[in-house]
């Protein structure tokens, strides 16, 4: 189902508030590894958001979400206080660990394997050349 304007507009308010936050409460360095929110989805009553957040080089990632799970009420607080004049009611915040810059690693490793397995006079690129 398609995202209506309205959860959009309120998709990308949460995102920016949601950053701001994050920076200003030191959850944005998590032991020695770079936290950033990548998405936040909102269901169509706007009275859930899911909150996809990204670990970059973090350590122990369900030790990074426990922490923010943790502090979730203080998040919350946080955003209640800047956009309670933008919302009637709050959304219930929900993080999940976005994965998707995991698989793209995992990929881009395969691919790399793929291509030095491959014998060097069988590309695809010199036989797409070759032809007329």
């Amino acid at each position: 189902m398609q995202e209506g304007k309205r959860q959009k507009q309120v998709a990308a308010l949460l995102h920016e508030e949601l950053s701001g936050i994050f920076q200003h409460m030191g959850l944005n360095m998590i032991d020695g590894g770079m936290v950033s929110i990548s998405s936040v989805k909102i269901s169509p009553d706007l009275s859930d958001a899911k909150i996809y957040l990204s670990l970059f080089k973090v350590s122990d990632r369900k030790a990074a979400m426990k922490k923010i799970e943790e502090r979730a009420w203080e998040i919350k607080r946080e955003l209640v206080s800047s956009i309670k004049r933008q919302l009637r009611i709050m959304p219930h915040l929900n993080f999940f660990l976005d994965d998707s810059l995991d698989y793209v690693d995992k990929m881009e490793t395969l691919f790399k394997e793929i291509k030095s397995q491959e014998p060097p006079g069988d590309s695809l690129s010199n036989k797409s050349n070759n032809q007329p």
